[in-house]
């Protein structure tokens, strides 16, 4: 397993903790709600990301704007 990527998404009044790793080409994304982590799971972090913020439908355009630039620009995370 690579690094762990961690930030925040936000939205009006509140923020979804985030964290991101790759495993043998695959992304898990872990996404904090107030039921508990959401997983997604793709071949891009973008997808994962995604799959990972189902439960906060009718935001998910809203938080995904707020994601790290290096997500959004290249698809990928840079080591950082």
């Amino acid at each position: 397993m690579g690094f762990v990527r961690s930030f925040r998404l936000s939205y009006g009044n509140f923020w979804v903790g985030v964290r991101m790793f790759e495993v043998n080409g695959r992304w898990t994304a872990s996404a904090d709600t107030p039921d508990g982590p959401s997983l997604g799971i793709g071949i891009t972090p973008m997808s994962a990301l995604v799959d990972a913020l189902d439960a906060f439908e009718g935001a998910i355009d809203e938080l995904l704007a707020t994601a790290p630039r290096d997500l959004i620009d290249r698809g990928a995370f840079l080591d950082s």
